[in-house]
């Protein structure tokens, strides 16, 4: 009786220990800040994450090429990296996650050390450096096009399963979007392809046992999907049941291809907060002015009787890219970040602006606003703008003491405060070189109505200040 109940005790203090650390772990690890939900907090304390790289799949580049990146980041106040699971031959440095044999082909069953290697070294160089990883387990251009045709998935190179029985095909020489490839169908509630479901959980389950050992990761499903909502749900599902066996808790969201924030893909994620922890909005960056701003604040009203935070891990635009010029890839990335998102990253070029003087100005000029007011404590309101004009001006404010107004092309416009008259200060800062137009803030009569101009028509943040 006497050794059983010494056995006990001993269980019972190890099981105590081990929810002690877990709660530990999940009180330090990035989660929904429990004053603002619609905010991140990171060890205990509530966080803006700006974010800007030069690639999608950065735990895939070699050290000496990652770690002056990441610090270059870390200079200049960024703390968000967007990191797909991708081996896609973009740079000719990426490795496949699966053992290659003799022969050339691959062995699904065993793994490629240098690969896992790799995303650890990733995991751990950015915990060092407080930048939090937004992780996409799948990205749907690896398997497609010319992607697929040497991708290990692919039946003729791997000695796992045949065209017949995997239900793969050699070629799929469509566009992703078109969604025709059968590896984005294979969970239970759509063919319930076991053979190839079994490899694909093989691999969800690797990649957790590496990225659960830290607390600075979120997670994404899929890069801007068109597939089927059973897909992400059981990938939302599976994740988070592994993460709960280990006694953790995650935070994971879907990235649908839509462009309308408004569309039925979208609310998916919207009105399902129970599966999706967080929100990925990146794909309202292909809107620009007033539209761009109005669906955001849609969204930002149309979940708050269950806030999270929501993301923007994309903000496309570049000059000389697909998806619009420089000028547009600043003016989303400010709207974003002023109309309340959690986090705001810069896109890998040419689709973005990535780690460049561009987004390196802005990043410096958002950490200087909010040494002066946090974002979280900011609300927008264009309704105090009263003659504004489309895509003049965008204002946001707190309380009746700090008022933010994003000019996207210089400008004036009106500021209506409810009192005749009061004593105030105002600067600017010049997105262009992330500074401030003046050593100190310049006196200013703030009336019921007062005229705010900038020096020049370029991009201006006006911070004013009511005494």
């Amino acid at each position: 009786m006497k050794k059983n109940w010494c056995l006990w005790a001993v269980i019972w203090l190890t099981a105590t220990s081990v929810a002690q650390t877990n709660t530990r772990f999940n009180k330090n690890r990035i989660q929904p800040w429990e004053k603002n939900p619609f905010y991140w907090q990171h060890k205990g304390k509530p966080v803006m994450l700006l974010g800007a790289s030069d690639d999608d799949n950065l735990f895939q580049w070699p050290k000496e090429m990652l770690i002056p990146h990441l610090d270059l980041m870390k200079r200049i106040g960024a703390n968000y990296v967007r990191n797909t699971m991708s081996d896609r031959n973009d740079r000719n440095i990426e490795l496949y996650p699966f053992k290659q044999l003799e022969n050339g082909k691959y062995d699904l069953n065993q793994w490629n050390e240098a690969y896992w290697e790799r995303f650890d070294f990733f995991l751990k160089e950015t915990a060092k450096r407080n930048i939090i990883v937004q992780i996409e387990v799948w990205d749907r251009f690896d398997f497609s096009q010319k992607y697929w045709t040497s991708h290990p998935y692919n039946p003729r190179n791997n000695i796992n399963y045949t065209r017949k029985n995997s239900g793969l095909a050699e070629e799929y020489p469509e566009h992703a979007g078109n969604n025709r490839q059968p590896f984005f169908f294979t969970t239970t509630k759509q063919r319930n392809n076991e053979i190839l479901l079994a490899y694909q959980q093989k691999f969800v389950e690797k990649l957790m046992e590496h990225s659960l050992k830290y607390n600075h990761v979120l997670y994404c499903i899929d890069n801007e999907t068109s597939g089927e909502e059973e897909w992400a749900s059981y990938w939302s599902a599976f994740m988070a049941d592994k993460a709960e066996a280990k006694g953790k808790k995650i935070y994971i969201t879907e990235m649908w291809d839509n462009w309308n924030l408004k569309s039925e893909h979208h609310k998916r994620t919207f009105d399902h907060p129970e599966r999706y922890s967080f929100c990925d909005v990146s794909q309202n960056n292909h809107q620009t002015g007033d539209k761009h701003w109005d669906n955001f604040q849609w969204v930002r009203r149309y979940i708050s009787t269950n806030p999270r935070p929501i993301n923007a891990v994309k903000t496309y635009g570049a000059d000389g890219g697909r998806f619009g010029t420089s000028e547009d890839g600043i003016q989303r990335w400010w709207l974003h970040l002023l109309g309340g998102a959690a986090a705001v990253r810069f896109h890998r070029p040419d689709s973005g602006l990535g780690l460049s003087k561009l987004s390196i100005s802005s990043i410096r000029a958002a950490r200087k606003l909010e040494s002066v007011v946090k974002p979280w404590n900011l609300q927008p309101n264009n309704g105090m703008l009263p003659d504004r004009i489309e895509n003049e001006a965008y204002l946001t404010y707190f309380k009746d003491e700090i008022f933010v107004i994003f000019f996207p092309n210089g400008g004036s416009t009106v500021l209506e405060l409810k009192d005749n008259l009061h004593t105030g200060n105002i600067n600017f800062l010049n997105l262009r070189s992330g500074e401030w137009l003046l050593r100190k803030p310049e006196d200013l009569a703030l009336e019921t109505r007062t005229l705010i101009s900038t020096p020049d028509n370029g991009p201006w943040v006006a911070v004013i200040q009511n005494h």
